[in-house]
């Protein structure tokens, strides 16, 4: 970029760049999905976008624009990137569960890092395309990413990816060889972990006796309490009594049991 301080001056402003994570995303067959009802497709996708915003924010994400169906993120992360890819896939999964299999929307993703020109909100560049064509070689609900992406994510994470070789892309001078996320890592829903098994009830009420504070200085009143405690309740037998320490032996003086 080329600016001038002063009349017949010209002064070269450096241009505004940074490395990202830059993640693509589509609805695939969304204009099939439009055809079929217009209205439910434009709610379904709102509603969509409403639960996948807090994903893409809990990962650092942000959403650089949309246009119609598709969504351009950027990451300060590229492991970030690919975690939020696959938590918003494993959403939709649920999501779709109930949904019939013709209307069901199902995303495709393109991930790449690369050198980004900043303008404004908006990222620009060769990164930027990247991540544009790796989506749309994406399966729908699957992930595509660069060797760049690979590379950087590959034993950081508890999905598998397949090597999709040397791919030649439109519009872009040099092949960029592509790693698709496998589907059976990623389509599962999230699930709720299963509760522990409750423990059996016992027969008995149950009483727990544990030592006391002693709040004086007289040493021997700390033990009379629980020691009293720990002779007189077990011979109640309609209660189950636990102690921190064996029970004194009854007295043959004392009472009968309860």
């Amino acid at each position: 970029m080329v600016g001038s301080s002063r009349p017949g001056e010209k002064v070269t402003v450096p241009v505004a760049r940074r490395l990202a994570a830059i993640v693509a995303a589509d609805v695939a067959g969304y204009s099939r999905l439009m055809g079929l009802d217009e209205t439910g497709t434009a709610k379904a996708l709102q509603d969509h976008r409403a639960a996948i915003d807090p994903i893409v924010a809990r990962f650092g994400g942000r959403i650089v624009k949309t246009t119609g169906d598709g969504v351009l993120l950027e990451f300060p992360s590229i492991v970030a990137a690919v975690e939020c890819a696959v938590g918003v896939q494993k959403a939709m999964a649920g999501r779709n569960k109930r949904v019939p299999e013709d209307r069901r929307m199902l995303f495709r993703f393109g991930i790449n890092l690369g050198d980004v020109l900043i303008q404004g909100d908006d990222i620009l560049g060769d990164g930027v395309n990247v991540a544009a064509r790796l989506e749309g070689m994406a399966e729908p609900g699957g992930i595509c990413v660069s060797d760049d992406v690979y590379r950087h994510v590959a034993g950081k994470l508890t999905v598998s990816f397949e090597d999709m070789g040397d791919q030649q892309l439109k519009n872009i001078a040099r092949p960029v060889r592509a790693y698709r996320v496998r589907s059976d890592t990623v389509k599962k829903p999230d699930t709720a972990p299963a509760q522990k098994a409750s423990l059996a009830l016992p027969e008995k009420p149950s009483i727990a006796v544990l030592p006391f504070n002693n709040m004086t200085t007289a040493p021997r009143i700390s033990i009379l309490p629980t020691a009293s405690l720990r002779t007189s309740l077990p011979s109640c037998r309609a209660t189950r009594t636990c102690s921190s320490r064996p029970a004194i032996p009854r007295s043959p003086f004392e009472e009968g049991p309860c």
